[in-house]
């Protein structure tokens, strides 16, 4: 059994740096892609405090292009498929750059999974320089993310990027 628990006064780069050493450790000799999701959605829940979604989608390609398709996650269910080039995910799927949203109503072509959420961070995972799944975070406050919290799903992602 693992018990990951943040000290809840840490400044937001070191609670990032906690998250990313848990999931490095988690991660580091487990061969299965999902397994490796479910365990650092259930991470991120544990150390970044007032989300109401994390977790990730999945790049499919299906008979004619390439979509988002839910992965492993914590929170209310969310929608399954996502084209790429569409809402926060999608856009950071086709642009291979992290989406940092302080307000997703002002979002051109959001896609609202859960109505609860003003804010989200989407942050892309590469292998080989192609993106195979983004780190999606939704937070029922506007603003929530910082710049920390960019560079810490970065730094995951980063780490994820062989292991998912």
């Amino acid at each position: 059994m693992y018990d990951f628990k943040p000290d809840e006064t840490l400044e937001p780069a070191e609670l990032h740096r906690q998250l990313c050493d848990a999931a490095d450790a988690l991660t580091a000799n487990e061969s299965d892609g999902v397994a490796n999701m479910a365990n650092v959605a259930a991470l991120i829940w544990e150390f970044v405090p007032r989300l109401n979604w994390a977790g990730f989608y999945r790049v499919v390609r299906n008979e004619t292009e390439k979509e988002l398709v839910l992965g492993p996650f914590v929170g209310r269910p969310a929608c399954i498929r996502i084209p790429i080039g569409q809402g926060v995910c999608g856009t950071a799927a086709s642009t291979g750059e992290t989406q940092l949203v302080a307000d997703v109503h002002a979002f051109p072509g959001h896609i609202a999974c859960d109505a609860a959420s003003q804010s989200e961070v989407v942050v892309p995972v590469k292998r080989g320089g192609e993106v195979i799944a983004v780190i999606d975070c939704d937070s029922p406050e506007l603003d929530r993310f910082s710049k920390d919290d960019v560079h810490g799903f970065e730094k995951l992602a980063s780490i994820l990027s062989d292991r998912i």
